[in-house]
């Protein structure tokens, strides 16, 4: 009987002892034991207990030797506490109170270490203020919409209303996301979905031993994927994982699933029943944000159930389906197997789009459900360009597309060959070609990679996944090691650009009905002038010491805005006592910025153009919904108006303009920003040699007649097909 046998110790912090009884369902657990201590913990966290938070809720509960209740007061059903399903099912929001029993050794304890970590907002930061009335966006996209059927399989990413597979030859029409040619074996990122397939169970004994393995060897994954998701893209991406582990020892799993064998099921049936449970109840529960987490209990479940029956290793390679790469999927992406993407969903500025760019992969977004219906090792050609996939191409297409490849690969070992040649166009006039930085471990491979300077440095990342912000000292630290792997070229560092569509644990801010058009960019610095002048005070003293670095502000609109951070600086360098000369400019993501560049030219040294963001304000259109993605093309005829109404305004006072966004690396776009008059492209560093070589194809002629011509057609894709003809 499941009463009798213990659960596998998977984690350093083991589930409860399976020889208590299974929890009843959460609104009938019961009450903790009247001899109890009791605390009283306010939730002051932005968005409340969800999976990471919870996750932390858990992981503390867990270290002590006490049976802990919590409950959401006043009326909530107390639940226990080690369930990381039940923790989130109490809904807790921003201004919640949970009150809290403890009993056993160490209750007094636990009590203790709950009530610091409240005091952390539950290593979410403590934000400032309540989220906005129900209903109101409280981030940055819209929550993806809930799928009217499920189909029986998992991860949630992909439960869908089922498309129609598409016929052998059928061409698929998407979004361009990353240009290039890619034919080979498609491999969907999740492996197979489904039941596990059926088989005779053994013994209940040896079943449950089967899936303590199955849990171990997912256990090792998880912890894989976490350590080389924070080496590619940061602790803060990495952190999901956590809650996947606390997951892996969740009683609400673990707990049916040996009811389930010790009826008769084998542990992948067992298992793949408990985790479709789970996440029907998170689809249950109110919160758009925590009917998400499905994905999450799925994926946990996907990767036992592989485990137990090796139908998939999980290591992606080949051309990669998926119905939406996560920030986590695409980093744990092994670019040695992978040679292209291709997405049901998604738009061009995703994170899966912006990681097949920087990766060199060819990739396509938006291409509908029926992407997911293509059975794996089915044979299909992606181009990247036209953003169409063929599913089955015949063999003179195959090869042409091969033919097409080789060429490009030719290409592009040539451009490697000359990427440390000055950028220019073919009669000599200079356009430099930097990149964009987004860590201090990125600098030493652009400079390899022939980038001039780093034209847009995402000084974010000394912020993230941290309680305390990082003090002067620091940041000049990190600063002068970034100038000095640059070896004298320039750096342009972007100050913080931050708001409640990206919260920081360590700058708590209330959330906001639009965050997109709230307190973001500038508006944050001016704000909190002490963060501001922070690192104001640690650029200057790395410039002290000679290296070229100018400062950025991120989303200016008004020339009040420039005056207030000039004024800034200025005290900056009283307080420093460092004169040394430091270019000050500013992005032009508002069309206000670019309309008034002429007004704005004559307070500033430079200006540079953020594509993503200027594209997503001209047009209206939120980046994250696919259903804009149409829209969302930085060669749109109205957003190549404002960049030349920046280039004429800062012309008439003999400033600079370049371009940081990711359609800098785009070379098509790249030839026309240049026939614009845009002077410093900026991108990821992994497209500097192709940009360099696309500039070095041209004459400043050429491109200038391309790109005038670009203004006055009715489309994007018009307007880039002038770029394209020229290449």
């Amino acid at each position: 009987p499941v009463t009798e046998a213990p659960p596998p110790p998977v984690t350093e912090a083991p589930p409860p002892p399976v020889s208590e009884a299974p929890p009843p369902p959460v609104s009938e657990a019961p009450p903790p034991s009247p001899a109890g201590v009791q605390a009283t913990l306010e939730v002051r966290n932005a968005i409340g207990l969800h999976a990471r938070p919870a996750a932390r809720f858990v992981e503390t509960v867990r270290r002590f030797d006490a049976d802990v209740r919590v409950a959401k007061s006043p009326n909530g059903q107390p639940v226990k506490a080690t369930s990381l399903t039940n923790v989130v099912a109490l809904g807790a929001r921003f201004g919640d109170t949970l009150a809290v029993t403890a009993s056993g050794p160490q209750a007094d304890d636990v009590l203790l270490a709950l009530a610091q970590l409240a005091d952390e907002g539950f290593g979410d930061g403590v934000a400032a203020a309540a989220p906005p009335p129900t209903g109101a966006s409280t981030t940055a996209t819209a929550p993806t919409p809930q799928p009217k059927t499920r189909g029986p399989g998992w991860p949630a990413s992909q439960a869908r209303t089922r498309g129609v597979a598409p016929a052998s030859g059928e061409v698929l029409a998407g979004v361009p996301a990353s240009a290039g040619l890619a034919v080979g074996p498609a491999h969907h990122l999740h492996g197979a979905t489904g039941p596990p397939p059926d088989r005779p169970p053994e013994s209940p004994d040896r079943e449950r031993e089967r899936l303590t393995q199955g849990i171990a060897v997912a256990h090792t994954a998880i912890e894989q994927d976490r350590d080389t998701v924070a080496g590619r893209a940061g602790k803060a991406e990495a952190a999901i994982f956590d809650a996947h582990l606390v997951l892996l020892d969740d009683e609400a799993m673990l707990d049916p699933a040996y009811a389930a064998i010790d009826a008769g099921a084998t542990a992948e049936r067992a298992w793949y029943d408990a985790a479709e449970a789970v996440a029907e109840r998170y689809r249950a529960l109110d919160e758009p944000l925590l009917q998400e987490r499905a994905t999450d209990v799925l994926d946990v479940g996907r990767r036992v159930v592989d485990a137990l029956t090796g139908r998939h290793d999980n290591s992606a390679s080949g051309i990669v389906l998926a119905g939406e790469l996560t920030p986590a999927d695409a980093a744990a992406l092994d670019p040695a197997r992978v040679t292209g993407i291709a997405t049901a969903h998604g738009t061009a500025t995703a994170h899966a789009a912006i990681l097949a760019r920087a990766l060199g992969l060819p990739a396509v977004v938006g291409l509908g459900e029926s992407l997911l219906e293509i059975p794996d090792e089915t044979t299909v050609l992606i181009d990247g360009e036209a953003g169409t996939l063929q599913v089955d191409p015949p063999e003179d297409v195959q090869r042409d597309a091969a033919e097409r490849r080789e060429r490009a690969d030719q290409r592009r070992a040539e451009a490697r060959t000359r990427a440390a040649e000055p950028g220019a166009t073919r009669d000599g006039t200079r356009v430099e070609v930097f990149a964009n930085l987004g860590s201090a471990a990125e600098a030493a491979k652009a400079v390899e990679l022939g980038a001039e300077g780093v034209g847009l440095l995402r000084t974010e990342f000394l912020f993230l996944d941290r309680a305390e912000l990082p003090d002067e000292d620091e940041q000049a630290e990190v600063l002068r090691a970034i100038a000095k792997a640059l070896d004298g070229r320039p750096l342009v560092v972007r100050t913080l650009d931050a708001g409640a569509d990206k919260p920081l644990p360590a700058l708590p801010m209330p959330p906001e009905a639009n965050p997109f058009l709230g307190v973001r960019g500038i508006r944050l610095g001016l704000a909190r002038p002490e963060v501001l002048a922070t690192q104001l005070r640690a650029i200057l003293r790395v410039a002290a010491d000679g290296y070229p670095l100018k400062v950025m502000l991120p989303m200016v609109a008004t020339l009040e805005e420039i005056q207030a951070a000039r004024a800034a600086l200025e005290q900056a360098r009283s307080d420093t006592g460092v004169d040394a000369p430091i270019e000050f400019g500013i992005m032009v993501e508002i069309p206000a910025a670019a309309l008034t560049a002429e007004r704005l030219a004559p307070h500033v040294d430079f200006f540079s153009l953020g594509t993503n963001d200027l594209t997503q304000y001209t047009m209206a259109a939120e980046r994250g919904d696919e259903r804009l993605a149409p829209l969302l093309t930085g060669t749109q005829p109205a957003v190549l108006r404002l960049v030349k109404d920046t280039v004429c305004g800062a012309d008439a006072h003999g400033r600079w303009v370049g371009v940081c966004g990711e359609l800098a690396g785009d070379a098509t776009a790249a030839v026309l920003f240049a026939g614009l008059g845009v002077s410093e492209l900026s991108m990821a560093p992994a497209l500097v040699p192709d940009v360099k070589a696309a500039l070095r194809g041209v004459d400043l002629a050429q491109a200038r007649a391309a790109a005038h011509q670009a203004l006055e057609v009715d489309s994007a894709a018009a307007a880039r097909a002038l770029g394209a003809a020229l290449l």
